[in-house]
């Protein structure tokens, strides 16, 4: 089991916390982890792509010129894929892009994330994360002091009105209540910080 430093909002430590092994000790999975990673990425997708073929092109209803005796090569179409303004052959058409994956994958792969967090020293655990003020630059000066660097994940137990306002025009920023906790963004961030309540929430919940 890792034993993690406790921080408060000057970046003092404050004491250790021993987090779970099941949750935050695991050897990742990483091919769990690539399908769900695709899972989401693949949920942004629309799937409206769509292309004409021969079939839907306007025009080409008359044959060019006739079958023999022109020197040509026949042709029964000027919408055939050859031709200019032709239809597309193997173009894309509308679908969807879901992908699905079981209960236990998916708690797998949010083990794994947060262990490589774990393993490769990017998660900072905080007392807790309450913001007096809603000044961005007074979120920036607490993310500076905490050592959150490029782009930042917080998690916390509950948001806060404050906490919202203070960080919406950070774009490195994404800010997540415990419950909205997803594999994606955990494996997005280069920091991540979570406060103590929701480290035990969290581990109350995938053990």
């Amino acid at each position: 089991m890792a034993k993690l430093s406790v921080l408060n909002s000057k970046g003092e430590k404050v004491k250790d916390i021993t987090l779970k092994k099941e949750v935050f000790g695991i050897e990742p999975n990483d091919a769990v982890l690539y399908d769900a990673i695709t899972l989401t990425r693949n949920s942004l997708r629309q799937g409206t792509h769509d292309t004409k073929t021969r079939s839907e092109v306007s025009g080409g209803g008359r044959k060019p010129w006739r079958q023999k005796g022109t020197g040509r090569a026949r042709q029964g179409s000027i919408r055939a894929a050859q031709w200019y303004h032709g239809g597309i052959v193997f173009g894309p058409h509308p679908r969807s892009y879901d992908k699905k994956m079981n209960r236990k994958e998916r708690r797998l792969a949010l083990k794994s994330a947060l262990s490589y967090k774990q393993i490769n020293k990017e998660l900072i655990i905080t007392e807790s994360f309450n913001v007096e003020s809603v000044k961005t630059k007074d979120m920036v000066s607490m993310l500076n002091t905490l050592g959150a660097k490029k782009n930042i994940l917080i998690v916390v137990e509950e948001l806060t009105e404050n906490l919202i306002l203070a960080t919406r025009n950070l774009k490195n920023v994404i800010l997540l209540q415990v419950d909205e906790i997803n594999t994606y963004d955990v494996i997005a961030s280069d920091t991540m910080i979570i406060t103590e309540t929701a480290v035990k929430q969290l581990e109350e919940v995938l053990i």
